[in-house]
């Protein structure tokens, strides 16, 4: 049977092509050192292991979810709060709240709530990839707006003719920038508002990496802007800042009609999240903050060892001021293969797996991405392949 038409419009996921080659080579005995997906390596904070553990025996725990239930409630109300404490943001729980099932799920939604056949998402690139391939699967027309190194990864919406703006439903960005581990200020978002204001478009932040800035950066909320609340939402997760990816826990906050015409897509797909998770988000935001300050630690701690190194072996590559990913180009004497075709270079060679810029968009060929969710010794031990690689 064929599949539908718009799902063979899809690039394909390099991911899987990676998944596949590491796979391969496992089973030739090599022990894989695996930077390719940004897959926290350290364990949740104990107090919400053993709220969830707690939780588990609750009889009611395991039924369906439900709007209205007294988790639910609970929940949303302290995504409120937290996000009042960290960005200055009020929210009405009810109504400018969405728990999600991961923030993956929720963008890939949306396009999926918003975007008919002749609508245009603009999308800048490179991205995480379900920023594109969401609105690919949702019969949408894909318009990638290139990210330049020299001009800092922030896109130039500012200059797209009207007959392109004019057809544009949904903008999706992210910063802190995955995978390019770029910044912005305040004042980047104020004119992103100002710019969307009176457009009939959605503007949509995804905000995963707000935990994971140094050197004095800082992250925002889009919805810090004056006005932003009119036509825009944003996506935060519970995968990174508290480790737990596999948890599957997200959410969305902002514009009030969004967020219902998200939920209206959401209840014909799925039924909530599992309450007990949704216990230990409540224990995560509302419990001690020390853990997520620790961890940020650590991995600027891994920057700083794992670039260094980089630097040291000949791979110049510049010091990221967020998240825990290396962005880099491709070493200038490898330049002859594309980025897919480095990163099998690197597994095949010395069992190092990467990910490969292409696998963002098409404006992240020539570059890779090292997600830096091994321990030290582990990275020391990359380091010292990899030089085998750059002296080849």
């Amino acid at each position: 049977m064929d599949e539908a038409r718009r799902m063979k419009r899809l690039p394909p996921y390099i991911f899987t092509i990676v998944d596949a080659l590491k796979r391969e080579i496992r089973e030739q005995g090599v022990d894989v050192i695996d930077f390719s997906m940004g897959n926290p390596d350290l364990p949740p904070p104990s107090n919400v292991i053993e709220r969830v553990t707690d939780a588990l025996k609750e009889p009611a725990i395991h039924r369906y979810s439900k709007n209205d239930g007294v988790i639910e409630k609970k929940l949303r109300k302290v995504i409120a709060d937290w996000y009042e404490n960290k960005f200055g943001v009020r929210l009405d729980p009810d109504t400018e709240v969405l728990p999600l099932i991961g923030s993956k799920e929720g963008i890939a939604h949306l396009s999926l709530a918003y975007l008919n056949n002749d609508d245009l998402a603009l999308v800048p690139s490179p991205a995480y990839p379900v920023h594109f391939n969401g609105v690919i699967m949702a019969g949408g027309i894909l318009y990638n707006l290139p990210l330049k190194e020299e001009e800092g990864y922030l896109p130039d919406f500012f200059s797209l003719p009207k007959q392109t703006t004019d057809l544009t439903k949904l903008t999706i960005i992210g910063y802190p920038h995955n995978p390019t581990t770029a910044t912005c200020d305040l004042e980047f978002f104020n004119k992103v508002v100002a710019w969307a204001k009176g457009k009939n478009m959605i503007v949509a932040h995804d905000l995963a990496y707000s935990d994971f800035v140094y050197n004095g950066a800082k992250a925002h909320s889009i919805l810090e802007s004056k006005g932003a609340k009119e036509q825009c939402i944003e996506f935060h997760t519970l995968s990174k800042s508290y480790s737990m990816p596999g948890w599957r826990i997200g959410f969305a906050v902002g514009n009030k009609k969004i967020l219902a015409g998200l939920a209206k897509t959401k209840s014909y797909c799925d039924f909530g999240i599992f309450r007990a998770v949704q216990e230990a988000a409540i224990e995560a935001m509302s419990g001690p903050q020390d853990y997520v300050k620790k961890i940020s630690e650590i991995y600027r701690k891994r920057i700083d060892l794992f670039v260094d190194g980089l630097n040291a072996i000949g791979w110049e590559t510049k010091k990221p001021n967020s998240t825990f990913y290396v962005w880099t180009r491709i070493p200038q004497k490898f330049t002859f293969h594309t980025s897919l075709e480095f990163s099998e270079l690197l597994l095949r060679e010395v069992g190092v797996a990467v990910s490969p810029g292409s696998g963002f968009g098409e404006y992240g060929e020539g570059y890779i991405r090292f997600a830096l969710v091994e321990p030290d010794e582990r990275m020391k031990e990359a380091l010292t392949r990899i030089k085998k690689v750059l002296s080849l």
